[in-house]
């Protein structure tokens, strides 16, 4: 069952590619605790199929980073970009589209989050295996308060854009 808006987030482990090692966090995957991760904050999230692939490049997770700063006026503490992906893949994706200190790249390798989300795209006859529909969700305290789930090849509604309106008509949703 696809999860709802009313619903907490399933709990579960991602993987994040830490570049630069801080105290109590060396450099490598790190795990990331969702319930945890999520507590207490407003998060843009959003999920794509895969990093490198051309719609997710182009246009997916540049619209994040180009309003980024919108976001945060909005009242988002985080952007959370997830796919199936590994951490390492995650990593690098991000360095090469400049996310570093914007958006939270986020993978889950084996789509146990994915599944758990009820988001789980099968692409095996086209040689990817499972991967994560296209959506987007305004996440506050953890429970889901919007969601953009796009139907399949469509890029038209978990865009950075549709993710502001609705946050910006949703005052409750944000402080």
């Amino acid at each position: 069952m696809t999860i709802q808006v009313g619903d907490r987030l399933p709990a579960g482990t991602l993987y994040e590619y830490i570049e630069v090692a801080t105290e109590g966090c060396p450099v490598g995957p790190a795990a990331v605790e969702v319930d945890q991760a999520a507590a207490g904050k407003k998060i843009a999230l959003f999920g794509l199929p895969g990093a490198f692939t051309p719609t997710c490049s182009a246009k997916h997770l540049p619209g994040y980073l180009e309003h980024y700063d919108a976001l945060r006026k909005a009242g988002f503490d985080e952007i959370w970009c997830l796919s199936v992906n590994d951490a390492f893949v995650m990593g690098a994706w991000g360095r090469e589209q400049g996310t570093q200190g914007k958006v939270r790249m986020l993978g889950d390798g084996s789509a146990t989050f994915t599944k758990a989300l009820g988001l789980a795209l099968d692409l095996e006859s086209r040689g990817f295996g499972t991967r994560m529909q296209r959506f987007s969700a305004i996440v506050v305290d953890g429970v889901v308060k919007a969601l953009n789930v796009e139907a399949g090849g469509k890029f038209e509604v978990s865009d950075a854009e549709t993710l502001l309106k609705q946050a910006e008509k949703a005052i409750n949703y944000l402080p």
